[in-house]
Parts: C-alpha cells; sequence; structure tokens
C-alpha cells in the first residue's frame, strides 16, 4: 500500500510540475505569436501562416461554422493582417457571443505578442454562421468598428477532447486530496491510522485516474 501511495504522489508531482511549466513558458516569453500559442493550448498540430490552416485541417480535423469549446476559429486575411489569426475558443456564451484566448492581438502595455484570456468575440454576419466578427481591444475597452472575415471553426479530435478531460479529472481529484491530506495533518489526539487510511484512499484513487489517462494497467503492489 505504501509503495503504491508513493507512486501515486509522484504521480502527482509529476502532473503538477508539468503543468505549471506550460504556464511558466508561456509567461515567460516576451512575444507570442498567434499560430505556435493556438496550436499549444488547442492541441490541434498545424503549422504554417494562420490563414493556411482552414484548408490545412481538411481531412484530418472536423470544421464547421458552429462555436465550441477548445475549437479554433480562423481568421480569413484582411486588411494589416495578411496572415490572419487564430484563436481558441474557452468557452461559449449564446449562439453569436465566445469567448476565445488568443495572443498577438492588442497592443498591451506598449508591446504586441501578449496572451489574451477569455476575449469576447461577437458574431455580426448576416446569416448567422460566424464567417463575420467583432473582437474585443483592450486598448480602446470596446468591440471596435472592424469586422473581421472568417473561415470558421476547426474542432479538436475525438481523443484530444478525451485527453483533455481525462487530464482535467486527474488535477480536480489532485487538488481534492491535497486539501484532504492537508487536513489529515498530525493534531494533538489525533489518530494515525485513520489519518493513513485517509491519505492512501486519496492517492489510490489519483493513481487510479492516472491510470485511465495514460490508457496504463494498474500492478500489483510489491
Amino acid at each position: 500500500m505504501m509503495t503504491r501511495a508513493r507512486t501515486a504522489f509522484g504521480c502527482v508531482a509529476l502532473v503538477v510540475a508539468v503543468t505549471l511549466s506550460a504556464v511558466g513558458s508561456a509567461s515567460a516569453e516576451n512575444y507570442w505569436q498567434c499560430v505556435p500559442f493556438a496550436r499549444m493550448i488547442s492541441g490541434i498540430q498545424l503549422f504554417g501562416d494562420a490563414w493556411t490552416w482552414w484548408q490545412q485541417a481538411a481531412g484530418k480535423y472536423a470544421e464547421g461554422f458552429t462555436p465550441k469549446a477548445g475549437a479554433v476559429l480562423v481568421f480569413k486575411p484582411s486588411g494589416v493582417m495578411n496572415k490572419g489569426h487564430v484563436a481558441v475558443v474557452s468557452q461559449v456564451l449564446t449562439d453569436r457571443i465566445i469567448q476565445v484566448t488568443h495572443a498577438n492581438w492588442s497592443v498591451i502595455g506598449g508591446s504586441r505578442g501578449q496572451v489574451e484570456r477569455d476575449v469576447t468575440v461577437v458574431d455580426v454576419s448576416p446569416a448567422g454562421d460566424w464567417s463575420q466578427v467583432k473582437v474585443w481591444f483592450d486598448p480602446a475597452g470596446d468591440l471596435g468598428k472592424t469586422v473581421y472575415p472568417t473561415y470558421g471553426f476547426i474542432y479538436q479530435s475525438t481523443q484530444n477532447v478525451a485527453r483533455s478531460a481525462a487530464e482535467n479529472a486527474v488535477r480536480t481529484v489532485a487538488q481534492t486530496a491535497m486539501t484532504q491530506l492537508a487536513a489529515a495533518v498530525p493534531s494533538p489526539g489525533s489518530n494515525p491510522t485513520q489519518m493513513l487510511s485517509q491519505a492512501t484512499g486519496s492517492t489510490d484513487r489519483i493513481a487510479a485516474l492516472i491510470q485511465a489517462a495514460t490508457g496504463g494497467s494498474s500492478s500489483s503492489d510489491r
């Protein structure tokens, strides 16, 4: 049992380290382009200029005109935005209002290449098909007057969605387990047997979720 507990703690530490490493890397960068940032957080493995993603996705990923969380909205070349733009849908608010997380859009603190989270995007197309949108522009504190043409949405593969859900489940249970373990810190009058039972129960659940997320099989204690 103690071997399994130590293994689970190691897995939790790995999950936390990888998550913090990814966030830290994003924060440490002085300049982000929209393409590598969208690829990193969506898991959609496409390369090249942003506007080419729509053609590249054909036959590799599902495409459509309905927003879904995790999908990538692909902008057409327009005006000074001659290479297009890509933004990842963070949440759908209504059938015509979404929020996206993207990079290198607004000038923030006097510089470009910044990451913006949960930015409002509104569908202003006559047909309601997301072919034309307005995007919140931070310096103006408004959506602005510019209308941007788009191709549509590229959706994550089923495999990516399942993996993201599994990773989120692991993080949620890990956080719960850590809270339980913190509450089980020895105090005057505490029962060592009960404390150990709480700790091993939490780590067993973490280990099971990690195995499910990674497709691994459980092994017996030695």
